[in-house]
């Protein structure tokens, strides 16, 4: 790995900035609603509109790169992200009130667009940087940490920014971008795509359902854990933002620093997760049901107390179980599919996880209303749904290490030239 190190510091820019680009403007949402004159559900769509065009177009990105190669995706989408926030930027900059949040969520999409073909890129390119599935494991670890990371910065730094000025997170938007587009130009070595692997689009869609139709189970179990991963952990720190801001009146880098302790409790877990798995598959899998059981004990308890402490240290248990859950479903799927078809699989999954990061925060706006309880229950009824499919959907194989997913049937019906290589996992 330490050949690739440079490489893989630069690769993992890319979900530090994009989380950024995203979670920086969670704490400043009610400054903007106010600024703006929209009501909570309408601010909610900052966050939610991006992640739907990037649901979209990730599956799209993802074949790209399987197509053309992954650095070839990474770079316009990075410029593309720029732009979007650019955009944004200038809209909340020189426009005002409720028309420049109509330009602004033009530029939300926009910079989904970009996201889309950037962050759930890194996955696979990861995937393909290392022949060792420990390695592979390891780097995921370094990718989910910088991406967790990025959460833990991003209430600061957008907490601090709003008290500067309202729209500051927004300008930063596009110097982080570049910034990340420059180190992955200079730094990332990508190898050239040769001719004899290339493929049409009717056998690379027959190579897909091949995939889905042999390791559906499990893999359509994974998409549905990350999905709810997001939704809990976005719906959350909405109703973080909101509650620290209109009950407990807490404003600026405080605030910050208060929604920062789940998610930094959130980054350490993923980084440790991510050096303890290795390439073992079934202690992956019982890491990720300890981890939803944890998310699903601590929805629970947190709808019986509404102290802030109680809420805050409850909320931080549930960070530790996502962030030991996220790299083991990473890497159960990165290590378990061929690199033909990896980017579209990886990307498939990355699309599960926005639409968990899109529902969020409306879902959140709207059980607001309902109660304390409801609100929380339906958290701890979706981590269970989690913890439920991890443990009867995600099934190893006993052996030594369960490096094999049981239930595997080749289909020799699939054409050779989509996927040459064919292995159990």
């Amino acid at each position: 790995m330490k050949d690739k190190k440079w490489d893989l510091l630069a690769l993992a820019s890319i979900p530090l900035i994009m989380t950024l680009g995203n979670s920086m403007l969670l704490p400043v949402l009610p400054q903007i609603s106010r600024k703006l004159a929209i009501s909570s559900f309408q601010v909610s769509m900052i966050i939610t509109v991006y992640g739907v065009i990037a649901i979209i177009m990730i599956p799209v990105a993802g074949y790209l790169s399987d197509r053309f190669g992954r650095k070839a995706v990474i770079l316009p989408s990075l410029l593309i992200a720029a732009l979007g926030g650019g955009v944004s930027a200038v809209a909340a900059w020189l426009m005002g009130g409720f028309s420049a949040y109509w330009v602004i969520l033009g530029g939300r999409l926009l910079q989904g667009i970009g996201a889309a073909g950037a962050f759930p890129i890194v996955l696979p390119f990861v995937g393909d940087m290392f022949k060792d599935e420990e390695e592979v494991s390891k780097g995921l670890g370094l990718i989910e940490t910088s991406n967790t990371f990025g959460k833990v910065l991003s209430p600061i730094l957008g907490a601090f920014l709003g008290t500067l000025l309202w729209f500051l997170p927004f300008i930063f938007i596009p110097a982080l971008c570049l910034m990340s587009f420059l180190l992955v130009l200079f730094l990332v070595k990508s190898p050239k795509i040769k001719e004899s692997e290339s493929f049409t689009v009717p056998q690379f869609l027959a190579g897909i359902r091949s995939v889905l139709r042999e390791k559906g189970r499990w893999l359509y179990a994974i998409f549905a854990v990350g999905c709810i991963c997001m939704f809990v952990t976005f719906g959350v720190l909405f109703y973080l933002s909101e509650t620290l801001e209109s009950v407990y009146r807490l404003r600026g880098v405080l605030k910050g620093l208060v929604l920062a302790v789940p998610l930094a409790l959130l980054c350490l877990s993923s980084y440790g997760a991510g050096k303890i798995i290795g390439k073992n598959k079934l202690l992956m899998k019982w890491i990720g049901f300890g981890g939803m059981a944890l998310v699903t004990a601590s929805m629970v308890i947190t709808g019986f107390y509404k102290g802030i402490y109680y809420m805050v240290g409850f909320l931080g248990l549930a960070g530790i179980g996502i962030g030991a859950a996220l790299p083991c479903l990473d890497a159960l799927i990165t290590e378990s599919i061929e690199k033909e078809s990896r980017g579209t699989i990886t990307s498939l999954y990355s699309s599960m996880r926005f639409i968990g990061v899109s529902l969020g925060p409306p879902a959140v706006s709207l059980l607001m209303n309902a109660g304390h309880w409801t609100l929380f229950g339906t958290m701890a009824a979706a981590g269970a749904v989690g913890g439920l499919l991890t443990l009867f959907a995600i099934k190893p194989s006993k052996g030594e290490k369960g490096e094999k997913f049981s239930r595997y049937k080749p289909d020799l019906a699939v054409p050779k030239a989509a996927f040459k290589r064919r292995s159990p996992v």
